[in-house]
């Protein structure tokens, strides 16, 4: 994968009580990108408004949308999205569906299976529901159309272990491979649930809550018995061996200081190493 970055420091779509360290840990990641191949993308200060979407600061997470689409646009080659929160993701991947059309399949390693709607989301936070929103079901606005949707026999999620009871509920009826944890100790299990889509490429989203907290302190939701980074990047590697990437996003850090950051910051850039190497 071509090392070209996308930093979008947006908060708005967290509900978390540390949401605004996540555009603080955009920052600090970019700090250690080249500079000659990375592009920023400015976040409004203002949280915005739900506009009776049901989606909470609606208003500002469309408008960062926009701003990402445009920022993506025109390039050809795999790009690395940094956030901020997971909302970041649903540009990220419409552009790679575009590159990629009927051939594109999404990886989501996340604590969160991220798959609700928002008459199914207890928060009303779009970082809930971006998932979702990428197979197309939503609010206008934040949902991913026909032509760039990618549908749910095509998603492989690995490592939740916050799942919603709606979720779930999905998760079940539609028949989504959902990995845990303990099946990811080797990544066999993921390279033969991802070569079962049938898709020759994947986008891969990672929210660094996918995780233990014991190896990555500045996560703006903690949940224990997560991946170490080793067993990610052998992931990682395994993937890429076997299928063409797309395109990745690095979500969900959220440093409670500066300090905290540079301690978190060389096991980030390891898994920057693996994307992209």
């Amino acid at each position: 994968m071509a090392p070209t970055f996308v930093v979008v420091p947006q908060w708005q779509g967290s509900v978390s009580p540390r949401a605004m360290r996540l555009s603080d840990g955009a920052e600090a990641i970019r700090g250690d990108l080249p500079s000659s191949v990375t592009h920023q993308v400015p976040v409004p200060a203002e949280a915005g408004d739900a506009l009776d979407t049901g989606i909470d600061r609606f208003s500002t997470l469309v408008m960062v949308r926009e701003r990402l689409a445009i920022a993506l646009r025109g390039g050809t080659g795999p790009v690395l999205t940094i956030g901020g929160d997971n909302g970041v993701s649903l540009a990220a991947v419409e552009h790679a569906s575009r590159q990629h059309p009927d051939d594109l399949a999404v990886v989501w390693l996340d604590a969160h299976p991220d798959l609700h709607t928002p008459d199914t989301s207890p928060s009303g936070g779009f970082t809930g529901m971006v998932l979702r929103a990428i197979t197309g079901e939503g609010a206008e606005g934040l949902t991913l159309d026909a032509e760039v949707r990618v549908p749910l026999q095509r998603v492989v999620l690995g490592g939740a272990r916050a799942i919603d009871p709606a979720e779930d509920v999905l998760i079940q009826e539609r028949g989504i491979v959902s990995l845990p944890v303990e099946d990811l100790d080797s990544p066999d299990a993921l390279v033969a649930a991802l070569r079962a889509t049938g898709a020759r490429t994947f986008y891969l989203h990672l929210d660094l809550d996918v995780l233990d907290p014991a190896v990555l302190a500045g996560l703006a939701d903690l949940y224990p018995f997560g991946l170490s980074v080793e067993g990610l990047n052998r992931l990682i590697t395994a993937l890429r061996a076997d299928f063409e990437l797309a395109g990745a996003t690095i979500a969900g850090f959220a440093p409670a200081s500066p300090e905290a950051a540079t301690d978190d910051l060389p096991s980030i850039l390891r898994i920057i190493g693996a994307l992209t190497r």
